[in-house]
């Protein structure tokens, strides 16, 4: 199987950056939105499902105010994203409308994503959303997030969201045709780089530098990849004004420019959650269950928990111990230490009518839990 066939899997998170969006700072290109649009719709009857990550808002709302550029005062920054957001989502809205497809609004902070109750709840909101059908159109925050808890750039945010649904592939749609060995605004012939490592230090070498609306530049892009890659999603960078751009991608063109993960999603992701979690508890398994976890991979469910040790929260990390005491594995746990406490033994159907709501059937769920290597 060729690199370009590698790419093309079942979970896609495709972010368009504001230049494209906006047309420059003129307003939303509704024919360009329309035409993307389009092509998301296609990926999913190819079976994909697409998660959107969309700037554009606050560059919406200068357009909208009559601003003659991007306000430097953060509150006025916030009240033109504030602004721009309305159109920017009614926009997506009306377009999916015309092909039955439903979209959802999701707005995210850092702080969303770091904080690990947070980082599950979304987790389970967008999960469900595209589990039901629907796309969630993304985007930063920009009305309540503050200097110190932005993410900075929405290529950073795809690339979280990439992490936080294990997507296969981050398409970052933007107003060049990849990256070039040089700058290509300077050097207008300058290489195209087809594929690379993400990891590969050389390739923040070649990044220039950012644009006017959007506050990512290709060095933003490359960093997007490092950080998509630790999930093991592959992050193509390609120009969004390509004919068939997305369509093109999926039956594996090689256009535009592929950077690879060093691991498949799977291992990447267990690597990730065994090197970063710290055990805030423990939950004591029977033998069923340690049996269950170590041959089949499978999820741990509050039947197999015998025992609940020490206080946590949801989305806290915690040990699966044996009778013996002896680790089993570790995970984020989707229930805090007093609830998980009353689980104890029980099988998932009686949670609703134990905690007074329908939780996740899992303690722990397989995608975010690894075994001990013993």
């Amino acid at each position: 199987m060729s690199s370009n066939q590698e790419v093309v899997k079942r979970r896609w998170v495709v972010k368009i950056g504001s230049s494209l969006i906006t047309n420059n700072g003129t307003g939303l290109d509704h024919a360009a939105i329309s035409e993307w649009v389009r092509q998301l719709v296609g990926l999913r009857e190819k079976g994909i499902e697409v998660v959107l990550v969309s700037s554009g808002a606050v560059a919406e709302g200068v357009a909208r105010l009559g601003l003659k550029s991007r306000p430097r005062q953060v509150h006025l920054q916030q009240a033109a994203a504030a602004v721009g957001q309305m159109g920017l989502v009614q926009t997506y809205e009306t377009r999916f409308q015309q092909f039955g497809v439903h979209t959802a609004q999701v707005l995210l902070t850092h702080d969303d994503l770091a904080n690990r109750r947070r980082y599950l709840n979304a987790r389970s909101t967008l999960t469900g959303l595209v589990d039901m059908g629907v796309v969630p159109v993304i985007n930063e925050n920009d009305t309540v997030a503050t200097a110190e808890l932005c993410f900075g750039d929405n290529d950073t945010l795809g690339a979280l969201v990439a992490n936080l649904l294990g997507a296969d592939t981050l398409v970052i749609l933007t107003d060049q045709r990849g990256l070039h060995r040089e700058d290509p605004r300077a050097v207008p012939d300058a290489p195209l780089i087809s594929e690379a490592m993400a990891a590969d230090p050389a390739l923040l070498k070649m990044a220039g530098g950012s644009g006017s609306l959007g506050r990512g530049g290709m060095r933003t892009k490359i960093t997007a990849a490092r950080l998509a890659a630790r999930s093991g999603a592959c992050t193509i960078i390609v120009n969004g004004r390509e004919s068939d751009v997305l369509l093109r991608l999926v039956q594996g063109e090689s256009i535009g420019t592929r950077l690879l993960p060093e691991k498949q999603p799977v291992a990447a992701r267990k690597q990730w959650l065994a090197g970063q979690l710290k055990v805030k508890g423990s939950l004591t398994v029977d033998t069923g269950a340690e049996r269950v976890l170590r041959e089949s991979g499978r999820s741990l469910l509050p039947v197999g928990v015998i025992a609940v040790n020490g206080r946590f929260d949801r989305g806290e990390v915690v040990a699966c111990v044996n009778e013996s005491g002896q680790e089993v594995a570790r995970g984020l746990v989707n229930y805090n230490s007093t609830e998980a406490g009353q689980l104890v033994r029980q099988p998932s159907r009686m949670i609703e009518s134990l905690l007074g709501y329908a939780g996740d059937p899992e303690m722990i769920h397989r995608d975010n839990l690894v075994l001990n290597d013993h």
